[in-house]
Order: C-alpha cells, then sequence, then structure tokens
C-alpha cells in the first residue's frame, strides 16, 4: 500500500507541474524544496559544514546564500525533470544551450566509447536528455529507488529521449558492453563512496572516497573520459552544457597508482567546476562521510 501512495504521489506531482507553466513550476518547486529541508534539518548542517570545508574563507553569510541557490536549483530542476515529455530537437535549444561538443566529438571519433564525466551541477538530470536529443543518446548509470514503482515511472522520464539506465550494483559488465560498441557511459563521480568501491582523493582539501570505477573502466578499455557540466547562466536565462577536453589518462602500468592518480584528476576536474559555479552544487550530500583509518568525524548527526 505504501509503494502505491508513493507512486500515486510522485505521478501526481510530474503530471501537475509537467502540466503548469514553467515559471509557476519553478516557483511551486522551489518552495517544495525550502519546506521539505525546514523539515530535515540535518541536511542543513550537513551543507554549512560542507561549505565550511570547501571554504573556510565565507562568512556564513556568503555561506547561507550558497545554500538558497542551491536550493532554487533544486526546485528549478524538478520543475524540469516534469517537463522532459515536452522537450524535442527543435526546441530544447531554448533551454539547453550546448558548448564545447567538439571536445565530446573528438572522443567519440577514437572509436573506444565514451565516458561522460559529470556531477551533481544544478539541473543535472537534464544533461543527458540534452545530450540524446542533440543526436547522442547515452547509458547513465543511477541507483535504483527503493520504491520499484517510482524508479520505473523515474527512468521512464529519463528515458524518453533515447537514453537507457545502468543499475549502478550491477554496472560493470554493461558499462564494458556499451564502451566497447563505440558507445557513451554518464558517471556522476561527485558524490560519497565506501572504501570497498572507492579511492581517497583530495577534495577541497580534505580526503574523499572516491568511486574508481570510472578509472578502471578508463584503463581496461581506452575510452576516452570528456568532463561536461550543467550550469544555470542567469545572464542568457538558459542552461549550459559545456565540454572540456578529454582528461588525460596516467597508464604507468602500476594499476594501484594509475586508479588513484586518475582519479585525483577526474575529482580535480569537478572541484574546479564546483568553485566556478559554487551556488550549483548539492551541497546536502555528506560527501566526507567516509573516513581514512584514524580520521576525524566530519558530521555530528
Amino acid at each position: 500500500m505504501r509503494e502505491r501512495i508513493e507512486y500515486a504521489g510522485t505521478w501526481l506531482l510530474l503530471k501537475t507541474l509537467g502540466a503548469l507553466p514553467r515559471g509557476v513550476a519553478r516557483f511551486a518547486s522551489v518552495q517544495t524544496v525550502r519546506i521539505f529541508l525546514c523539515l530535515r534539518p540535518a541536511l542543513q548542517r550537513a551543507a554549512q559544514q560542507n561549505l565550511r570545508l570547501a571554504f573556510p574563507e565565507w562568512s556564513p553569510a556568503r555561506r547561507r546564500s550558497a545554500i538558497r541557490s542551491m536550493q532554487r536549483q533544486l526546485g528549478w530542476m524538478a520543475a524540469e525533470f516534469a517537463r522532459f515529455p515536452r522537450y524535442t530537437k527543435k526546441n530544447i535549444e531554448e533551454t539547453v544551450s550546448m558548448e564545447g561538443l567538439e571536445n565530446f566529438l573528438a572522443a567519440q571519433a577514437r572509436g573506444k566509447g565514451v565516458l561522460f564525466l559529470t556531477g551533481h551541477m544544478a539541473a543535472w538530470e537534464l544533461a543527458p536528455v540534452a545530450h540524446a536529443l542533440r543526436g547522442y543518446p547515452l547509458h547513465f548509470l543511477a541507483r535504483s529507488i527503493d520504491n520499484a514503482r517510482v524508479d520505473r515511472l523515474v527512468n521512464r522520464y529519463r528515458c524518453l529521449c533515447g537514453n537507457a539506465p545502468i543499475e549502478k550494483n550491477r554496472s560493470a559488465r554493461s558499462v564494458l558492453t556499451v564502451l566497447r560498441s563505440g558507445g557513451t557511459v554518464g558517471i556522476l563521480a561527485d558524490h560519497n563512496t565506501l572504501p570497498s568501491e572507492g579511492v581517497f582523493v583530495d577534495f577541497f582539501g580534505t580526503p574523499a572516497c572516491t568511486t574508481a570505477g570510472l578509472a578502471r573502466f578508463a584503463l581496461h578499455t581506452g575510452a576516452a573520459v570528456v568532463p561536461g557540466f550543467l550550469h544555470w547562466d542567469d545572464a542568457a536565462r538558459k542552461y549550459r552544457l559545456c565540454f572540456g577536453p578529454a582528461v588525460e589518462i596516467s597508464r604507468t602500468g602500476d594499476e594501484a597508482a594509475d586508479i588513484r592518480e586518475n582519479t585525483q584528476r577526474f575529482t580535480r576536474t569537478i572541484e574546479q567546476h564546483i568553485r566556478k559555479y559554487p551556488d550549483q552544487w548539492l551541497w546536502l550530500h555528506r560527501r566526507w562521510k567516509t573516513r581514512p583509518a584514524g580520521g576525524a568525524e566530519i558530521y555530528t548527526d
């Protein structure tokens, strides 16, 4: 019964937001996000702690401003997600422009597949939709939602434009298959992971346990790793999906060292983008939750 109620609520929310004018849907979504976060003070405290770690020179007022801006980005993403059925090849440019596409095309031309390195920036769910509508559908790693009905509904929206999910916990074989066929796999590589799945690298000056899968895939297949990040351009009143040149991959023959070094390079790329648009990253996430042996806890709850 609970699954049915959650599904009905999610379906109704998506349909309602999708039917509203974009401005109204965005406003309603932002207010909903802010109310939700008021009811989850632990998330607010995690965001504050993250910002203190990343930007110790900021004033408390600057951190509060960043959190408010992040809340706005989250609300806008919910509204954009509900509008996925409306997006087409003809109108996507009104919402998302692409820059640096030549970097993606050069990587694709190598013929060994492309690993799309990205993170939880702005309306990140919109990036693969824009990518697919321009003629470049991809596979994306995603962790299943506990409610199977809601998971199917969310993935149905994600895949309207030709994209396809790969279940994160059973990804290795599927990712290798896609890359060997010259396809593209999108990976959000900016969240905390368990020691068994990652390596510790520097992130804003603090060791952060980071997925090693991206480096393993790149080393094993020769696939190019192309950074691609979405951000909101307030002046243009639209999102921009920007691709950078492929990250140079270290290949010394020492697998463990190469995995760590390449993971550091990917993480440094993500950090550089967050520093450029600090108000648009998902600061609510406990990025430094997993600590090195003997390391002090960062989050108190």
